[in-house]
């Protein structure tokens, strides 16, 4: 391969990494068929390969790609016209601008004008079991490979991809019109879009396997979503709450690497560069959910959690006793082994790391938590705070085992060489 082939292709991968969930939702908006948007966007994928490394690439390559896999659309429907010439006409039609078709078209304020989550809410189609959905919607929107939405399930990569399979499937059989539900169904998918918002936003947070620890393009997209989400039912408490999550993380992006990509972890973090403003929208958020009147569910008690970290001046100062009750209630709510072991991180802030190796050994008992990184991670942190070091050793040994992303695993290397 030669270097201009080479660069065409790591364009290629960027531009299909930070464009996808847009590509597929705009052609699925103008195909009105979700699997032959991803087909079409596949094949302008194709193209892209092919002609780029000769011809260069295009000043808007996400345009590119849409206006390549629209006119393979036009003419496929055109080679079937002769079978069936209502797809001739729709083709014919599709071709005239769509935002002239629409200028008069009257103002509908419980219109998805956003192409991304209008195709996050079609694929939440209440036909699809929750797990299909979040599966199906985390492959095609949020760009996730079926390893890291196993990572994310915590199942094995076999069950997600009959998951997805099945979904496409019984998307095709049941007739499911892609288009956007009437705001009278918006609850009926609405636990199943945040968790999908949720699950990008974490992968993009930290990312599940690759060179990468963040994906900030991936968490910031997971965010704006959810502030358009907001504005689209602000009467639903845990949306805001989402928000409200997400811009607290966000807000820390500027001090979680360091100048070469490296992590660097909460107690080290430069705390005067983290973004005032959007903690500030953060806790506004918070606010919104809050004066709702109807309590706090599993995203708004995160949020909280998150607050208390970044309204914090130092790891010293922060309120490590309030966190532990925000997980506590949060465990009552939304059990979860995740959870626990969070919970006992801060118990081990709050109470010492003793009590927090109780906690987490009963989780290692329990075998709920086999194969996910972070529990023999924390564990060999509590060890290493006792002392314990031999035990500590092998614990960010195996964790070392565990964990996909390359530069998590450097991490814990360095904390094995410091033992």
């Amino acid at each position: 391969m030669t270097e201009v082939d080479a660069s065409a292709r790591r364009a290629v991968e960027a531009v299909w990494r930070i464009e996808s969930a847009r590509i597929v939702a705009t052609l699925t908006r103008y195909t009105h068929d979700f699997a032959l948007a991803e087909d079409l966007a596949q094949d302008a994928l194709a193209e892209a390969l092919a002609g780029w490394p000769e011809h260069g690439v295009p000043a808007n390559p996400g345009a590119w790609l849409v206006a390549v896999a629209k006119r393979r659309a036009i003419d496929g429907w055109r080679r079937a016209a002769a079978r069936d010439e209502k797809y001739a006409q729709l083709a014919r039609e599709r071709e005239i601008n769509e935002t002239d078709a629409g200028a008069n078209a009257p103002w509908d304020p419980d219109a998805i004008d956003d192409d991304v989550l209008r195709l996050v809410f079609i694929a939440c189609h209440p036909v699809l079991s929750r797990e299909a959905s979040i599966a199906l919607t985390l492959r095609t929107v949020g760009g996730l490979t079926t390893e890291e939405i196993a990572r994310a399930f915590l199942v094995p990569v076999a069950t997600v991809q009959q998951r997805i399979v099945r979904a496409k499937k019984t998307l095709a059989a049941a007739a499911v019109p892609f288009e956007v539900p009437a705001r009278e169904e918006y609850a009926g998918r609405l636990s199943a879009v945040l968790s999908v918002l949720y699950l990008i936003f974490n992968e993009g947070y930290a990312a599940a396997s690759g060179s990468e620890w963040m994906r900030a393009d991936l968490a910031r997209e997971a965010l704006r979503l959810a502030r358009v989400l907001a504005e689209l039912v602000p009467r639903e408490p845990e949306v805001h709450g989402l928000a409200a999550l997400m811009e607290f993380l966000v807000a820390r992006f500027p001090a979680r690497l360091d100048a070469d990509g490296n992590p660097i972890l909460l107690a080290d973090q430069d705390r005067a560069r983290w973004d005032r403003a959007l903690i500030a929208r953060g806790r506004a958020a918070l606010a919104r959910a809050d004066a709702l009147g109807r309590g706090r569910g599993p995203y708004g008690l995160q949020a909280a959690i998150a607050e208390c970290h970044d309204i914090a001046a130092s790891v010293d100062e922060t309120d490590w006793a309030r966190i532990v009750v925000l997980y506590e209630a949060l465990g009552r709510i939304a059990p979860s082994p995740v959870v626990e072991l969070n919970r006992a991180v801060a118990v081990s802030m709050a109470e010492g790391p003793a009590t927090a190796l109780r906690l987490v050994d009963e989780l290692v008992a329990a075998g709920s938590l086999a194969g996910y990184g972070q529990l023999p991670g924390v564990r060999g942190e509590l060890l290493a705070r006792l002392g314990r070091a031999e035990e500590a050793r092998a614990e960010f040994t195996r964790a070392i085992a565990q964990t996909a992303n390359e530069r998590e695993r450097a991490v814990l290397e360095g904390k094995l060489r410091a033992l």
